[in-house]
């Protein structure tokens, strides 16, 4: 994956709220493409396009603005899909992040899906929430592991979900080897050079980035 740009050398993930629903008008893209203008202009190194409510053509159609962009940024940054390789595929995006379910594409699939459509080898990512499922993404030679929640998350004062602490987040880098792991959830700018020195590559998030 390269070092990061972001700040430090860490890699930086920022993932779209998935707000989006619908139809996906004007304003909806306009929305998305701002948020990728920034994350370009900010040094991002990934960019995940994580919106659940949209079918398969709206999806297409966000990826594409969210590559204009990019491409318009003079960027670097990886655009991936939310785990809708197909979609991936169809708009020519970096790659695709996979959600770590037992019956999705492996990354090797991913792989193989891309390379029959004659696009360059993907980036693939996965979410991964326990050791178990840290070795099997490593058993599946994903290129990039999301782990979490580190920190505890809340919403106007409620607790959404405990965090696993720096102590799981160490665990799962000496699981992962070689492969990259992000800090994800609670993640902030004051605390993510914990993540880094618990064996982190980089940091995730939502709102992290904006």
């Amino acid at each position: 994956m390269g070092e990061g740009r972001y700040t430090g050398g860490m890699l930086c993930c920022a993932i779209t709220d998935g707000k989006t629903s619908g139809f996906v008008n004007t304003t909806q893209v306009e929305r998305v493409q701002n948020q990728v203008r920034r994350w370009a202009a900010q040094g991002i190194d990934i960019i995940q396009i994580r919106e659940k409510n949209l079918d398969a053509g709206a999806l297409f159609t966000l990826a594409e603005a969210a590559l204009r962009t990019l491409r318009d940024s003079n960027s670097s940054a990886k655009l991936l899909i939310n785990a809708r390789a197909d979609v991936a595929i169809a708009a020519r995006a970096h790659g695709v992040h996979l959600t770590g379910h037992r019956d999705e594409l492996t990354p090797r699939q991913v792989r193989e899906l891309f390379t029959r459509a004659g696009l360059p080898p993907p980036v693939v990512s996965v979410s991964c929430h326990s050791p178990a499922e840290i070795a099997h993404a490593r058993h599946n030679a994903a290129d990039l592991i999301l782990f979490g929640p580190i920190f505890e998350k809340r919403a106007d004062g409620e607790l959404v979900s405990a965090g696993m602490g720096l102590e799981a987040l160490a665990l799962a880098c000496e699981i992962a080897e070689q492969i990259p792991v992000l800090a994800l959830g609670g993640v902030t700018p004051q605390n993510a050079g914990l993540c880094v020195r618990a064996g982190a590559a980089g940091i995730a998030g939502i709102r992290l980035f904006l």
